[in-house]
């Protein structure tokens, strides 16, 4: 009986947690703010601002999740990231009448800490939940329809979430960044040209130890600003190499399979890449001649969970050790696109059936345009989720 109450106590004490935080908006940063209160800015500062700002982000999420479709909460994995959240929103409500003394905020920082680390496997986890929820009978096209609206909102939200913590354990934490030069996740002066080489080096080896060859790079630059200096931006580096690594594992996988298919002897045809810097932005063009995406699969790229590739091991399986790679989730291209949209880009993908498919990056290249782009929890999501639940008013396509 006693831990009936306990526990229902609980319940309520976080359903309360989560209203009262939900009911705010986000309040989104620009690139130039990130960077200069890294170069100005203090623990405490950061202590005040985060304390209010992380709970508003994690609650929104939550509330969200409630809109769900109920069997689809109820999957373990599911059950599990919701804990996280509802454990991580009551330590950040326990710093909301601390002052900022120094203790407070290493403490603080310390909580910060534990926390990304709670949340390391969140998208994997996720993604496990929606696995239990489809093999456990035939997903309705709405229930579709609220889960993929949800969980680009979600994953964009967790995106903000983590650079917010990286950048208050790097700056002001004992936390060293990957560079010198950086100022804690973001470089100020990062070198697209240096990110582009590094993820195709990699996405490289990796073709290679799989199809034992892989196609080679064609660099094209223009800055059209100053046409003698390195395109350079103020960006989150892991951002851009996540990007272009997933892009280029896409483009040799079917510029390889595409070749074999056709019988194609010789060397492979190369993938281009144009990388453009004009006075509002920077883009990046990567081109392929792998044969292309017919136009019924085109619409499916950026779901979640749709792949060509095998479908992974369950992330609870007993003889699964290590982390479970995302190949396989349909992950990739979708989450790749929230990094280029968070900070006001966009990702899109071009392809001519039977040739070979172009991928578009946009990025903003002036810092006080490259805005958060960041999910708010009010009246209109509500609505979608609601409206979902409707009869569609367009024919089905076939």
């Amino acid at each position: 009986m006693h831990l009936t109450r306990f526990l229902r106590s609980q319940q309520q004490s976080l359903a309360h947690l989560v209203d009262l935080y939900a009911k705010y908006p986000p309040t989104g940063l620009t690139m130039k703010r990130i960077v200069q209160f890294a170069r100005e800015g203090d623990a405490k500062q950061s202590y005040l601002f985060l304390r209010n700002e992380l709970p508003v982000r994690l609650a929104s999420m939550m509330k969200e999740m409630g809109h769900l479709p109920p069997r689809l909460l109820e999957m373990p994995s599911v059950k599990t990231v919701n804990g996280w959240y509802g454990t991580t929103l009551h330590e950040l409500h326990s710093f909301k009448d601390s002052s900022p003394t120094n203790e407070t905020v290493k403490k603080f920082t310390e909580v910060l800490q534990n926390i990304r680390k709670r949340h390391s496997t969140v998208i994997e986890t996720l993604a496990q939940g929606y696995m239990e929820f489809s093999d456990q009978g035939s997903v309705k096209e709405y229930e579709e329809s609220q889960i993929q609206y949800f969980l680009n909102r979600f994953y964009l939200s967790r995106i903000s979430i983590r650079l917010l913590i990286y950048q208050h354990t790097m700056c002001f934490g004992d936390e060293v960044p990957v560079h010198p030069s950086h100022l804690g996740f973001v470089d100020p002066n990062c070198l697209v040209e240096e990110i582009i080489k590094d993820a195709f080096e990699n996405a490289q080896f990796l073709c290679e130890g799989y199809y034992l060859t892989a196609p080679p790079l064609e660099l094209r630059k223009i800055n059209a600003i100053n046409p003698e200096e390195p395109i350079a931006i103020a960006y989150v580096p892991s951002h851009l190499y996540h990007i272009m690594f997933e892009l280029f594992k896409n483009s040799m996988r079917a510029t390889v399979e595409h070749s074999e298919s056709k019988k194609i002897s010789g060397a492979l045809p190369p993938i281009a890449v144009d990388v453009v810097k004009a006075k509002e932005d920077l883009t990046i063009r990567i081109s392929d001649r792998g044969g292309g995406i017919p136009r019924s699969k085109a619409d499916k790229i950026f779901r979640y969970m749709y792949s060509t590739a095998p479908r992974p091991v369950s992330l609870v399986d007993s003889q699964h050790s290590g982390p479970t790679p995302l190949a396989g989730f349909g992950y990739g291209l979708p989450i790749s696109r929230l990094y280029a949209r968070y900070f006001n880009g966009d990702l899109e993908i071009h392809s001519i059936d039977g040739y070979g498919t172009d991928a578009y990056i946009y990025l903003q290249a002036v810092e006080d345009q490259a805005s958060e782009w960041l999910p708010i929890c009010n009246r209109a999501a509500y609505e979608y989720y609601v409206s979902r639940k409707y009869q569609s008013d367009w024919t089905k396509k076939k």
